[in-house]
């Protein structure tokens, strides 16, 4: 963000006009300053954030931890620094005996969650004072070869390589599979050893899910592509280095033809995974996109600097979801997160 500030100083200074490129920049940090201050007012005392539905969630902590790191923020300093310290350690503290980083709580799918917390402590564990990190990088271990274990366990051939809701499943889908691969990526960059053939067969299962006609993903293999699918099946092969490959140009292409748009039943997912799409893709095709999809996202912020999440299974997971994910989409570029660099 001070980067960005001082760019637009100068630019100012040397023109005297503002362009719309900087306009929206500076509506993006004034929408990430307001809608930080409102997320951590809705901390829980004990140092967990909460979804609508199921309550205190490593989920929802693991995001709006990392939506604070997005914006700039960093363990015990600054303004934000206890709620971020709090929040992981509340995720520590929920990690169960087989890695699972769920808890005894109700979950929809403690993948989910699993691969979500997974991500927030690779990122968090070089941040953090050395004894914590000491604990992130031990319940890593262990969260990561759940990961593993949980791809390995017995599918039929079109599911081999995916995860699904549970650790057992027997088949798989792209929204689970996204989600632990982003956090194997993130745990692998820290020194995590993570089996080169487990990201191989994860791959050979998102290229499966990929739909001829139009481009784009499938939830599942045979199911038709959305904007939303196409901006997941984009992260997912490019955060295994699959860089603007036939299958993510033409998800690509899928997003610039068919936006997104305030009305899509599961808008948060879809402006966090396009815009994370869009950013890996670079090139012509993000400075094409940006604008539309910051513009998308801003108009959605409640005055209060909150996101509301209104409609579908979104309304169940909750305005700190809501907001949590609208903040990693608008901070993309800010670069601070080391899994949504290129």
């Amino acid at each position: 963000m001070l980067k960005r500030l001082i760019l637009a100083v100068l630019v100012f200074g040397i023109s005297g006009t503002v362009t719309a490129d900087e306009e929206l920049n500076g509506r993006i940090d004034a929408g990430v300053r307001r809608a930080v201050q409102w997320l951590a007012s809705q901390q829980q005392p004990s140092g967990a954030w909460t979804t609508e539905q199921y309550g205190e969630s490593t989920s929802a902590t693991s995001l709006a931890v990392m939506a604070f790191m997005a914006a700039g923020h960093v363990p015990e300093e600054g303004p934000y620094g206890r709620n971020i310290s709090k929040g992981v350690a509340w995720v520590l503290s929920e990690q169960q005996p087989d890695g699972l980083l769920v808890g005894t709580r109700r979950s929809h799918g403690p993948m989910y969650s699993h691969g979500i917390a997974t991500l927030m402590l690779a990122e968090v564990a070089g941040m953090v004072a050395p004894e914590q990190s000491d604990r992130c990088r031990t319940a890593l271990e262990r969260a990561t070869k759940l990961i593993v274990d949980a791809q390995n366990h017995p599918k039929s051939g079109i599911h081999d390589g995916g995860w699904r809701y549970q650790p057992t499943s027997g088949d798989a889908d792209l929204s689970v599979t996204a989600w632990q691969l982003l956090a194997l990526r993130a745990a692998k960059d820290i020194g995590c050893d993570i089996p080169s053939q487990n990201i191989d067969r994860a791959i050979a299962y998102i290229k499966r899910l990929r739909v001829e006609r139009g481009g784009g993903f499938g939830y599942m293999a045979g199911h038709g592509a959305t904007v939303t699918r196409a901006g997941t099946g984009i992260v997912a092969l490019e955060v295994c280095g699959e860089h603007r490959t036939n299958e993510t140009m033409a998800a690509a292409r899928y997003i610039l033809n068919q936006p997104l748009r305030e009305q899509e039943h599961y808008f948060y997912y879809g402006a966090y995974y396009c815009t994370v799409g869009m950013f890996k893709i670079g090139g012509d095709e993000w400075q094409t996109a940006r604008p539309v999809l910051y513009e998308t996202i801003l108009n959605m912020q409640d005055p209060s600097g909150r996101w509301r999440a209104t409609q579908g299974s979104e309304r169940g997971a909750g305005d700190v979801y809501a907001t949590s994910m609208a903040l990693l989409a608008l901070c993309i570029e800010y670069g601070y997160l080391p899994i949504y660099q290129r």
